[in-house]
């Protein structure tokens, strides 16, 4: 995109887009991964469920996992009813305690599901792949963008037979990530095989400017 124009007392201008971007490999997963347990005791179910999670966290830290990259995400108590002839009838409770793990380690990330799973997490509901050093790369695609958008003025200053001042005096940079970007796995393959293969593919990291710069005859 480009305008070239002059405003009422104004230089003339040229206005251009531009937009640049790099492939990373992401090198940290976060999984969100837990223990899902029923019955009808209440207390026994947390119970069990509390058992079971502090062998998952003890067996995660044991794979390499830092504890402070261990959270609890969610704790839930649902009381679960059937409905017989139109009536309700209480079935038991479901005590749920889900984790967000970090892995620092993105090649262990398989390795990670593995060791959840053996001590008993019967829930793997998200796999998110990031990048710890976004910004790093954020700059690259900002040089690329703004690269880009020289190119392009130079292009039609002179197509135009214009000559362009290279110094520009206005850049509108779209706003950068706040937070690492994440791209999902696929759910599905994480909860279905042992020794899960784990294959985060690259990721795209995208800058974009606005750039106005001056030209005369």
């Amino acid at each position: 995109m480009y305008q070239a124009y002059r405003q009422d007392g104004a230089d003339r201008q040229i206005r251009v887009h531009g937009s640049g971007s790099v492939k990373v490999k992401p090198d940290t997963a976060v999984i969100q991964l837990g223990v899902v347990t029923e019955g009808t005791n209440l207390t026994s179910v947390q119970n069990e469920n509390a058992s079971t999670i502090n062998r998952v966290k003890s067996k995660l830290m044991a794979a390499g996992v830092e504890e402070e990259n261990i959270q609890t995400s969610d704790y839930s108590v649902y009381p679960q009813y059937d409905y017989v002839d139109g009536k309700q009838e209480f079935r038991g409770y479901q005590v749920s305690h889900m984790l967000t793990v970090t892995v620092e380690d993105i090649e262990q990330t398989g390795a990670v599901i593995d060791a959840a799973v053996q001590s008993g997490a019967n829930r793997v509901t998200n796999i998110e792949f990031t990048v710890s050093q976004s910004y790093y790369y954020y700059q690259n695609a900002l040089q690329i963008a703004l690269g880009q958008a020289l190119a392009t003025a130079q292009t039609i200053a002179n197509t135009m037979n214009v000559k362009l001042d290279r110094k520009p005096f206005r850049i509108v940079e779209e706003k950068g990530p706040d937070v690492p970007p994440v791209q999902p796995y696929a759910k599905t393959q994480a909860l279905s095989e042992s020794a899960v293969p784990i294959e985060p593919g690259l990721m795209e990291i995208e800058a974009r400017v606005d750039v106005w710069f001056p030209f005369y005859p």
